[in-house]
């Protein structure tokens, strides 16, 4: 008996189900199939999240990420990604005295106090009617559209289903302004991308725990427990994924497995060292491990987290130099740069 794409799916909706993810059957929603968002759960995890705002702050942030300013996908992703990471700025009045404040898309310190739901079969129309084989939601936002290919159907394979996301974000282009990312799986391979990843940026991710030993028999099992387990999933979101201005424009790049537990594992040492002797110790890149952009991740989460911190780089090359400039600039807007 071949095992049979359907299989597959129902499998990896099991392993969702395991991670402790609400299934939900999406054609037994009742819903507007040109609306991307799940709207009932959406505004009832806001009310949830932000308990001490009033209702219209809610209905006014929930406006501000249906309606975007710019038509560039890319640029609503982004504008959207900084809402998801930072919260969604609103105003309100309450007797007559005008309130500015932040409603909150998810709960990063509370992590039960948010909705996981997993669902197939979710149809959305925009262009045209599209089905994605599996979309995962963080309270009514469709952050994850994971696409399948049969592991027993010689003539499909994972980049027959890195082509179907490319068509889905032709045909049904508003559903990707919420995306935090993209999975194309065919078993034997299984990876993970952003909106503006060529076929070869798409990455597999090795570990459920950042340990050698995990990555020596990575399958797709690994690959979805690592990522969606739902701490290291929030973590993710919040703190590893960023933009960058190419040539091209903007670039959506999310954090390979080797940087996501490196970056934490030197976080780890950094605070103790605050609490200590000031000493965290060195961390050693090999050639093409994306050491830039692991200092971004790193330096992130530092000036995020410790008021006081300052972050400091130094390069033996004007080449180097340069590289690490742009990377960051990027992502930060005050940048200093120094000549000794």
């Amino acid at each position: 008996m071949s095992y049979t794409e359907e299989n597959y799916e129902n499998a990896i909706l099991q392993l969702f189900e395991k991670l402790g993810y609400e299934y939900v059957y999406g054609s037994s929603v009742e819903r507007d199939y040109s609306d991307p968002l799940f709207g009932s759960k959406l505004r009832l995890s806001l009310c949830a999240i932000n308990p001490n705002l009033p209702i219209g702050a809610i209905d006014e942030a929930i406006y501000k990420i249906r309606n975007f300013e710019n038509n560039q996908l890319e640029i609503k992703n982004s504008v959207f990604c900084d809402y998801l990471q930072n919260g969604v700025e609103v105003s309100y009045r309450i007797n007559n005295e005008q309130k500015y404040d932040k409603v909150n898309l998810v709960d990063y310190a509370n992590i039960e106090n948010n909705s996981f739901i997993v669902s197939n079969q979710w149809t959305f129309i925009e262009h045209s009617e599209k089905r994605a084989d599996i979309i995962a939601f963080l309270n009514g936002i469709p952050l994850v559209i994971i696409e399948l290919k049969s592991p027993s159907r010689e003539e499909t394979d994972a980049s027959a289903a890195y082509r179907q996301l490319q068509n889905y974000m032709r045909e049904i282009p508003s559903i990707f302004a919420y995306n935090a990312f993209c999975v194309m799986s065919d078993m034997a391979e299984t990876k993970a991308g952003t909106i503006t990843a060529s076929e070869d940026r798409f990455m597999a991710w090795k570990s459920v725990d950042g340990s050698y030993e995990t990555t020596k028999f990575a399958d797709y099992n690994t690959f979805f427990t690592g990522i969606f387990e739902k701490h290291r999933f929030l973590d993710i979101i919040k703190n590893f994924i960023c933009f960058s201005k190419g040539d091209r424009g903007l670039i959506k790049i999310l954090a390979a497995y080797h940087q996501y537990f490196a970056v934490n594992k030197a976080l780890e040492s950094t605070l103790r060292a605050v609490d200590s002797d000031g000493k965290a110790g060195v961390f050693w890149h090999t050639q093409g491990s994306g050491k830039s952009l692991t200092m971004i991740w790193l330096s992130k989460w530092l000036l995020a987290n410790i008021p006081t911190a300052r972050v400091l780089i130094v390069t033996d090359r004007d080449e180097l130099d340069e590289q690490i400039e742009k990377n960051f600039k990027g992502v930060y807007e005050t940048i200093v740069r120094t000549r000794s």
